[in-house]
């Protein structure tokens, strides 16, 4: 793992140095290594609609990106609070994207282990291994110190054999990506503003915590970690 720790002034500046990695990381793929797709899993959350509406503007092989979501809230796709709707509506329905490029997680089964076991299967397919890696996957952070799905103390940071499960916030369940899938991408891209997460930041970067309370500290990806912070969250972490 190669860590990378930024901290921008505002989240303007923090939308800016994303898109310009994620278009180096898209042209290195696709123009460089000669690669026939990039593969890139979304986060939720309000921190990178902005980015989403930057990434819109951009003129890219749309026909080659393949766009799928480390994690979604348990609600039907039109549902305000759906991670795919916002993601749709800020940048995936304003570009050229080929449907079948878009992966969206399935809610519909009335069962979320089910939909979760689909969407492990389609990872699979996709991919045409039992241990996919993204080039490139964008996590947010609560200022609980979790990320994706993945909350404090839940059995979903126990689980090593299975690439997507649920995730519990209290009783609402939520489908995720598990560490395993996760930390075999070639870039994990955390996006973290607030003066909210300075605490779990200041856990998170400190040589011992307890994971199971701050599940960000299990991110640790064979690829890159960067970590973009504005100056709020990221204060006490002055380099």
């Amino acid at each position: 793992m190669t860590l990378f720790l930024e901290i921008l002034p505002d989240l303007d500046e923090l939308i800016k140095l994303s898109l310009t990695l994620i278009l180096e990381r898209i042209e290195n793929a696709l123009v460089r290594q000669g690669l026939p797709y990039f593969s890139i899993a979304l986060a939720g959350g309000n921190t990178p609609k902005p980015l989403y509406e930057a990434l819109a503007k951009e003129n890219l092989p749309w026909d080659k990106i393949q766009v799928f979501w480390g994690d979604e809230r348990y609600v039907p796709n039109e549902h305000p609070d759906s991670n795919q709707r916002m993601a749709r509506l800020s940048w995936l329905d304003l570009v050229e994207i080929p449907s079948a490029n878009i992966h969206p997680i399935p809610t519909n089964s009335n069962s979320p282990s089910e939909d979760a076991q689909k969407y492990e299967q389609e990872l699979k397919a996709f991919f045409q291994v039992n241990l996919p890696s993204f080039d490139l996957i964008l996590l947010g952070m609560g200022d609980d110190g979790h990320t994706a799905s993945l909350f404090p103390y839940t059995s979903a940071l126990n689980e090593n054999d299975k690439l997507v499960t649920v995730g519990n916030k209290g009783s609402d369940p939520r489908i995720t990506l598990t560490y395993p899938i996760i930390n075999e991408s070639k870039c994990v891209m955390f996006l973290v503003t607030g003066k909210n997460k300075q605490t779990a930041l200041s856990h998170i970067f400190a040589d011992e915590a307890e994971e199971q309370q701050y599940p960000s500290r299990g991110i640790k990806p064979k690829g890159e970690l960067w970590w973009l912070l504005d100056e709020s969250a990221g204060r006490y972490l002055k380099k």
